[in-house]
């Protein structure tokens, strides 16, 4: 079947959904926005740290906050999740600051706090290999350091979510043990689908979510189970697997959405530390038949309808789980 928005009463429930998308690292610019407002996106963790140290990653926050300002007709940016809700209201996005790697706190405790108050809200803890917190998920893992375990009791204190998405094993239970507050894989995929080292077992999937974690299902094509043959159909089928394990009550999305990048982008996140070995390749990128693009994102509600969901469960995923995880973690 070819995926779209068939469902006559599908639009309506789309519009007046709260959609928050828990992983977006798109190419920021105007026509990136627009097509968020396009696909009725209320609110994003958007990237705007992977590899870069503290002063470049102010810089890169200092540039998203000037983006915001110059296009403040589609654009807010997200501190509580007040803003999340003003945003939805006022028929703008909501701009989540996150990092995917906590490289940029470098051995400085203060820094999270700092980087807080300029309004950073998740922080992925490891990004693939390892920091000076733990270990990714593409090389053998020692499990947190010592200083790992500082820096999520000062993440926990300031309101910063941890994300575990690309990090190893070992360190994701010894993080979502040691913290207080819920963490998140914001983006990933069952391993129970197909096998990756990016994917989450049935067994982490549970042990996240029976202490009180989130899980974002991605659609990410190379860890999805038909790859680049995949639809939107194939991504609510990974999330309903999901939600199997979990419930319906610790699931939203995080699609990953890489808008506007080519090969070289993708060249450079597989390698360690963006220029060393080279982790993986993933081949073409080619994002689901029907969603393929950030403005499609109502065909994604539309084929949960169609997959016979009631509208209160998928309310809950395009949204309102994130919103209640987020004031859990935030304290607003």
């Amino acid at each position: 079947m070819r995926s779209g928005v068939n469902s006559p009463t599908t639009p309506t429930l789309h519009r007046q959904s709260l959609v928050i998308d828990g992983l977006i690292i798109s190419k920021w610019d105007r026509s990136v926005f627009e097509d968020m407002r396009r696909g009725g996106i209320s609110a994003a963790n958007c990237t705007v740290s992977v590899w870069e140290g503290f002063k470049d990653t102010v810089a890169n926050i200092a540039d998203m906050k000037r983006m915001i300002r110059e296009n403040g007709d589609l654009l807010r940016l997200v501190r509580t999740t007040a803003d999340i809700q003003n945003a939805k209201r006022a028929g703008r996005t909501g701009i989540i600051l996150g990092f995917q790697n906590a490289h940029a706190f470098e051995d400085h405790l203060g820094t999270i706090e700092a980087f807080a108050d300029m309004g950073v809200r998740v922080v992925q803890l490891c990004y693939n290999t390892q920091n000076l917190i733990g270990t990714g998920c593409y090389e053998p893992d020692s499990g947190l350091s010592g200083y790992g375990h500082e820096v999520i009791a000062e993440m926990n204190r300031v309101g910063i979510m941890i994300d575990l998405s690309h990090v190893g094993a070992k360190t994701s239970k010894q993080a979502i043990i040691a913290s207080t507050k819920p963490v998140c894989y914001s983006h990933c995929l069952p391993g129970g689908l197909k096998k990756h080292p990016r994917n989450k077992s049935d067994e982490q999937l549970r042990f996240i979510a029976d202490r009180g974690g989130f899980v974002g299902v991605t659609m990410f094509p190379p860890f999805l189970k038909r790859g680049i043959d995949a639809t939107v159909d194939d991504y609510v089928e990974a999330i309903a697997y999901v939600i199997d394990i979990v419930g319906e009550d610790c699931v939203g999305i995080g699609t990953d959405f890489t808008q506007g990048y080519e090969r070289p982008f993708f060249d450079w996140i597989t390698h360690d530390k963006g220029r060393h070995r080279r982790l993986t390749d993933f081949g073409e990128v080619r994002n689901p038949e029907g969603i393929r693009t950030i403005g499609e994102m109502p065909n994604l509600t539309a084929a949960m309808s169609r997959a016979g969901w009631k509208d209160a469960r998928i309310a809950k995923i395009m949204g309102e789980n994130w919103l209640r995880v987020f004031k859990d973690v935030w304290g607003a």
